[in-house]
């Protein structure tokens, strides 16, 4: 004979007949109709409650797994850039970039080129006006939110030497391939003595050798670096130790 599992019950109209037949035969007993009669349909009574009570612990959903919190997402200049150049043409379709440079934050050190905030500064010549947008993938407290984030837009002049507009295609080099260059010329040395220092990014045109320039810092900015280097961004060449 089959017998069947508590999920064919579960699903069956049947137990609420046994319950109503149980309760019925109870109340017989309370009407004088033998005591044996009455016992057995408290039981049966009894039995499919507990059952029910199976049932609908069966019929809860399971509780959602929690989401695992993702780390920071740490990526090269180049790649960074993509990024920031969609968001900046969608603001201005001459939108043309003159400064890319990394942030510092703990989650990382820049020793592969790589950081979790990128930031890169827009101009367009027809409206005169400039705009940053900050790539964040930081995890880290005080961040800018994942994503892009925009800044606020200022005028702009064609004739600023410091914030020379530069095309693309300029940009040949890598974050990752500056740092290698960098590291042949003193930044070895630098990381050797004190291997906890950041290395951040900054690139610009410069207006003088009409170059697209490299500037790899050994520190958390320019101003306290202990070595700065030049280095070509369009071929990898190595120009000038700046500190």
């Amino acid at each position: 004979m089959k017998t069947a599992s508590l999920a064919d019950v579960c699903h069956s109209p049947v137990p609420l007949a046994g319950v109503e037949v149980g309760l019925s035969r109870s109340g017989r007993e309370r009407n004088g109709y033998g005591v044996g009669s009455g016992l057995a349909g408290l039981f049966t009574a009894f039995l499919l409650l507990s059952l029910f009570t199976a049932c609908s612990s069966q019929s809860k959903p399971a509780e959602p797994e929690k989401a695992e919190k993702k780390g920071p997402e740490l990526i090269t200049a180049r790649s960074a850039f993509q990024k920031l150049y969609v968001a900046a043409r969608g603001w201005n379709q001459d939108a043309k970039p003159y400064r890319l440079a990394s942030t510092a934050t703990s989650d990382g050190n820049g020793h592969d080129g790589k950081w979790a905030v990128w930031s890169g500064s827009f101009a367009s010549p027809a409206q005169r006006s400039e705009k940053t947008y900050t790539w964040s993938g930081s995890a880290a407290d005080g961040a800018p939110s994942v994503g892009i984030n925009p800044g606020v837009e200022d005028s702009y002049s064609a004739t600023n030497a410091s914030t020379q507009v530069w095309d693309m295609a300029f940009l040949k080099i890598d974050s990752d391939q500056a740092f290698a260059t960098a590291q042949k010329h003193g930044g070895d040395k630098v990381l050797e003595k004190a291997p906890d220092t950041p290395v951040t990014y900054v690139l610009d045109w410069n207006h003088n050798t009409n170059e697209l320039v490299w500037h790899v810092v050994y520190g958390a900015n320019r101003e306290g670096a202990k070595l700065t280097v030049s280095v070509d961004a369009s071929t990898g060449d190595f120009i000038r130790v700046e500190k």
